[in-house]
């Protein structure tokens, strides 16, 4: 069936969310349609409970990571509003820009439910101090912290919002996009959409079929990073006077050994850590609520290393995947390790486990960590572990489990104007698809950006 539109929007994450949301909001006369491959928020669903069913059984559509709300919707609600990481979109719209317009999608979100939630900040903090003379660096931002629990209920409003004045087409992948005469064509095995206008958000689960639209429409890409790692369990005590205060702090180390870079990632106080599927690869993450009643003993957090590499090597995800699906091979999906075992040379086992002082929050295979991540990864883990015992005594302990593997596959980054335009006029790529954003604010503020854009000429 063919259906035309002003403008399409293919995938409804929050880059797509918030381009649809000022679309209408500026400019509701335009005809607008969502189109994204995973389920409507309320039929999100993922059957690992832990006890039945406990590693991935690799759904069609993993509704962890797509769906209306993108692999946002279940992360524990984190917006930070900075320049210092999340992305380079400072780079294309400027600094001033991409920090008003991240604020402006706090305002919405405190409108549609996230209102009571706190704004942490690590700016001035006397943490700071207590970082560099450990050889650590404590980076700014502030920190809206919604939790899983609200997050869930600001996507829910924002669709009741939008879902009469929006057409989206959920449960409808786009297999494939090109130009037109008069704008674009999207194909999925249901619709033709055509638009004079079109807004890719794809996301990182969507990043074969981006590389693959991109090679078929001549659009430049550069290759990109990827970030690997393990997940950190610990008694929550353990980091309270850091999270208490700051929530997520975003911690860098250089190595000592190699002068690689390692950073704490994506912190959960009191929160549980969970797996999560990537383009059929198992790998973990964490979540936090902000409900007191879903809160557990533990925080997790990631550490991940930065791996930047040069020619002729142009694959940086494919190596991540190759020793995601390592990890998977050994132990049906995520392994944990205590950190003793693995100083020690040795594997966990179900019985060093079960006699942990942290009972962990994800069931795993235990197993040892050294059989799946290179030596100089490794290496770095340990020492960045070592470092923030310093700050937060505790860290270094024999009981304090490492879960593996974390990876965070960045899109290469699709070559855009000042407008977040491709070469082809009236195509624009935002979001972490883009290569662009590493986060929701930087992914939300995005879609904000080009809806603006597209107003200006239309209006």
């Amino acid at each position: 069936m063919n259906k035309s539109y002003d403008v399409i929007i293919i995938g409804a994450g929050p880059g797509g969310i918030y381009a649809a949301y000022e679309l209408n909001k500026l400019a509701p006369q335009l005809k607008v349609a969502v189109i994204e491959s995973g389920h409507p928020l309320e039929k999100r669903s993922c059957p690992i409970d832990g006890v039945k069913i406990k590693s991935c059984v690799r759904c069609k559509s993993c509704s962890i990571m797509s769906g209306f709300g993108g692999a946002g919707a279940f992360s524990d609600g984190k917006y930070n509003i900075t320049n210092d990481f999340g992305g380079t979109l400072y780079e294309y719209i400027g600094r001033k820009t991409a920090l008003e317009l991240m604020h402006y999608v706090d305002g919405i979100n405190m409108q549609l439910g996230g209102a009571g939630t706190k704004m942490y900040t690590s700016i001035g903090s006397a943490f700071k101090k207590l970082c560099i003379q450990n050889k650590l660096t404590l980076l700014d931002a502030h920190v809206r912290h919604l939790g899983t629990d609200i997050n869930y209920i600001v996507l829910s409003n924002l669709h009741k919002l939008l879902k009469d004045s929006i057409d989206f087409y959920l449960d409808e992948p786009v297999l494939d996009l090109g130009p037109t005469a008069e704008g674009y064509e999207a194909n999925t095995s249901k619709n033709t959409f055509t638009a004079p206008y079109c807004i890719v958000s794809v996301g990182r689960s969507g990043s074969k079929w981006l590389e693959k639209t991109c090679r078929e429409l001549d659009i430049p890409t550069h290759s990109n990073r990827v970030d690997l790692g393990v997940r950190v369990e610990l008694p929550a005590v353990v980091f309270d006077h850091l999270t208490n205060e700051l929530y997520e702090s975003k911690i860098v180390y250089r190595t000592e050994k190699f002068e690689d870079y390692v950073r704490t990632f994506c912190m959960n106080p009191r929160g549980a850590v969970v797996t999560e599927n990537t383009n059929g690869i198992v790998t973990v993450n964490g979540h936090s609520y902000e409900d007191e009643k879903y809160k557990t003993d533990n925080t997790n957090f990631a550490l991940l290393v930065n791996k930047h590499f040069t020619q002729p090597f142009n694959d940086s995800n494919g190596y991540g995947e190759n020793i995601a699906r390592l990890s998977n091979m050994l132990g049906g999906g995520v392994i944990v390790q205590r950190f003793g075992d693995l100083i020690r040379g040795r594997r966990s086992t179900e019985k060093r486990i079960d006699e942990n002082t942290v009972v962990p929050t994800l069931s795993a295979t235990p197993g040892d960590l050294s059989l799946v991540l290179p030596k100089r990864i490794l290496d770095g883990i340990i020492e960045m572990i070592n470092q923030l015992d310093k700050i937060a005594p505790g860290t270094a302990n024999d009981d304090t489990l490492l879960y593996g593997v974390e990876v965070k596959f960045y899109n290469m980054e699709v070559e855009v104007s000042s407008r977040l335009e491709t070469s082809h006029k009236n195509l624009f790529m935002i979001g972490d698809g883009s290569g662009i954003t590493h986060s929701l604010s930087h992914a939300s503020a995005s879609g904000v950006f080009v809806a603006r854009e597209i107003v200006s000429e239309v209006n």
